[in-house]
């Protein structure tokens, strides 16, 4: 079967599903999935949250970037934290020092796209060099008493799609699960994933396998897991705007029916806990900075997004950014109002 999954699941494969647990995970964004945004979608439904990207380089880890992305106080567990680098040794101080930060697993960046990133041969650059990944792996598993997990791409490109080779040398060096984007490192986020070649790694390790890539809905999440065979989802961008999605994706795999969309208060009060969040953390002017873009993908398909999104964009404090949301919502609640009475 080559064709990628459709969305279409039958009663027997949801059945199936339900049968046995599912994890759903947030996968780590850099810029994205900061502490505020791992707490609000551990709320409403994922099992785990990894963080964003953090160096290994340790000359900067009292950056304030570094700061922010390594405080996990008060997250619930398991708290799980991504490192990248390049070398070995490094990798592996990197590993321990988060641990003993309150790290609960390690995960290991062999995924990230981004140019910078692969320029100095980290993230998916390094399934280029396959006796590279082995040290890696070797070094930081036996670093820490954590579980170590792994997220990796398909390949490096279509010619070299070599996710499977990647992914067996994982288990031999004892990583406990496997987290596969269906895309190559040069198609970055273009195009559309594919699922066999996380199919194929799944029915080739003993290792859990989570698949990632365009899950943006609860019956695509169903498919997924029913083509690839895999232990669990990790969801990114769809969850960007809608963090309610995994609860949404739960409740479809338990019962194989749509929760109803969340109404218009739920969504305001989500956001306004997200943006207070954000003032919190990150404090003035940084977080109303911040605020900005998560505003523009909870904004996205409302009425008068644009125009909403260019006034919020232009506030300076973090008060008129929650006078600005609240005011906008009870215009779209007394429209939503007056089209009913119509």
């Amino acid at each position: 079967m080559t064709d990628s999954p459709s969305g279409r699941q039958t009663a027997a494969g949801r059945a199936t599903q339900a049968a046995r647990p599912v994890v759903l995970g947030l996968a780590p964004m850099a810029g994205v999935t900061d502490k505020p945004f791992r707490l609000l979608c551990k709320r409403l439904g994922a099992d785990q949250a990894t963080s964003e990207m953090t160096t290994a380089d340790a000359s900067l880890w009292h950056t304030r970037k570094s700061r922010h992305r390594m405080d996990h106080r008060g997250e619930p567990e398991p708290v799980s934290v991504q490192i990248a680098g390049t070398e070995p040794d490094q990798m592996a101080r990197a590993a321990r020092h988060n641990v003993a930060q309150g790290a609960d697993i390690i995960d290991i960046n062999m995924g990230c796209p981004a140019k910078k990133v692969c320029k100095a041969w980290a993230g998916s650059a390094l399934m280029r060099d396959e006796a590279l990944v082995e040290r890696i792996l070797t070094a930081v598993v036996r670093a820490v008493d954590v579980p170590v997990t792994l997220k990796i791409r398909t390949g490096w490109d279509a010619e070299h799609r070599n996710g499977p080779l990647v992914a067996r040398i994982a288990e031999d060096c004892g990583i406990q699960a496997l987290a596969v984007h269906g895309r190559t490192r040069d198609q970055k986020y273009e195009g559309t994933a594919e699922y066999d070649t996380i199919a194929r790694i799944k029915q080739e390790l003993n290792i859990p396998v989570l698949a990632n890539g365009d899950i943006d809905s609860p019956e695509k999440a169903a498919a997924v897991l029913a083509y690839t065979g895999a232990d669990g989802l990790l969801i990114g961008r769809a969850a960007q705007g809608r963090p309610w999605i995994f609860r949404e994706v739960r409740h479809f795999l338990q019962t194989g029916k749509r929760l109803p969309e969340p109404a218009l208060p739920e969504i305001r009060d989500i956001l306004l806990g997200h943006l207070k969040a954000l003032h919190d953390f990150y404090g003035e002017p940084a977080g109303v900075r911040i605020a900005r873009k998560h505003l523009g993908w909870y904004a996205k398909g409302h009425l008068q997004q644009a125009d909403f999104r260019a006034h919020f964009n232009r506030a300076e404090s973090a008060d008129s950014q929650i006078e600005l949301v609240m005011a906008y919502f009870e215009g779209l609640r007394n429209r939503e109002f007056l089209g009913q009475a119509a």
